[in-house]
């Protein structure tokens, strides 16, 4: 019996309640807390079950057998880079004010227009052949460094260029692809820590020149051609490669790749790519991608491009 009233509560003393009390909570807080992570458990498993399987990683980390490639104008860089060259050359007296004219004229038109109109591309080309011939290969090579830092650097879409970056992040091979000089592209790769560029060849003869092409301009189908050549060469996989343009003209080249990205992209482009399920991303004003997917570096560089292009259309108002 004195064990019995030992363990009546009102006979124990104030302390062997108070720690019989507390032990008591104790355990009713583990055993709630316990339950409580069991159906927190259970409600995540149901929800994984029930839930779209997550997107894989992209780019794949050490996958050598993929790359990226990168039209150039109105994609990594805001207008075209011929028309860039050629205000650089103009600044050095290599053509008259009238040839200049052309050239601003077919920039604003590129600008506004957002596309590329096939004649005025091809009269830029045959005013930018007519100006260099005669001229040494290593002479334009060195304009084209300073070229790049007074007109083109400025004018990187941040929000592209953090793309390039997350594939060569992931050690994969990144490449210009455009219709622009290969030594102008050559400039703007290396300048932007690329592999290299893909570009029009112009015919020289003994480092110089001679005004004509070698073949056609890279433009078009032509670059699907220079990518799916330059795969073969390196091993690529092209079905776990990525392609990056914003116009039309390149939808030959994303076709070729299992990853096509339309980036500032112009509208027929633009309604191909929704129509494919393709990913978007405009940096021209900043908006958001329309299928989530790009790696998040570029959504950080979509901000700084939206206000580079705000600051630079300020200083063109003022």
């Amino acid at each position: 019996m004195a064990a019995l009233g030992w363990l009546t509560p009102r006979r124990r003393s104030a302390t062997a309640r108070s720690v019989l009390a507390g032990e008591a909570s104790a355990e009713a807080a583990r055993k709630s807390s316990q339950e409580q992570l069991a159906e927190e458990s259970l409600e995540s498993a149901e929800a994984a079950e029930t839930a779209a399987p997550a997107e894989p990683e992209f780019p794949v980390v050490g996958d050598e057998r993929a790359a990226a490639f990168f039209d150039l104008d109105n994609t990594v860089m805001q207008g075209a880079a011929l028309f860039h060259f050629g205000r650089g050359l103009y600044k050095r007296k290599f053509f008259q004010r009238q040839e200049l004219a052309r050239f601003a004229w077919q920039q604003a038109w590129f600008r506004i227009a957002g596309v590329e109109d096939p004649e005025h591309m091809q009269d830029a080309r045959d005013s930018a052949l007519s100006i260099v011939k005669g001229h040494r290969v290593a002479e334009l090579m060195s304009i084209g460094e300073e070229i790049y830092d007074e007109y083109m650097a400025e004018r990187i879409w941040p929000g592209t260029r953090a793309l390039a970056q997350a594939h060569l992040d992931a050690g994969q091979k990144v490449w210009l692809v455009t219709a622009a000089p290969v030594e102008t592209a050559t400039i703007i790769a290396r300048r932007l820590g690329l592999t290299g560029a893909l570009g029009t060849v112009a015919e020289s003869v003994d480092g110089v020149y001679t005004g004509k092409l070698v073949g056609e301009p890279l433009h078009g189908p032509a670059k699907a051609e220079a990518v799916r050549a330059l795969a073969t060469a390196e091993g690529l996989d092209l079905g776990r490669c990525a392609a990056y343009s914003d116009s039309h003209n390149d939808i030959p080249m994303l076709s070729l790749v299992g990853h096509p990205y339309a980036i500032n992209p112009d509208t027929k482009l633009r309604k191909h790519a929704r129509e494919l399920d393709w990913r978007l991303r405009d940096y021209r004003t900043g908006r958001k991608a329309a299928k989530i997917g790009i790696p998040a570096a570029a959504g950080v560089g979509a901000i700084a491009g939206g206000t580079a292009a705000a600051v630079a259309l300020h200083r063109r108002r003022r």
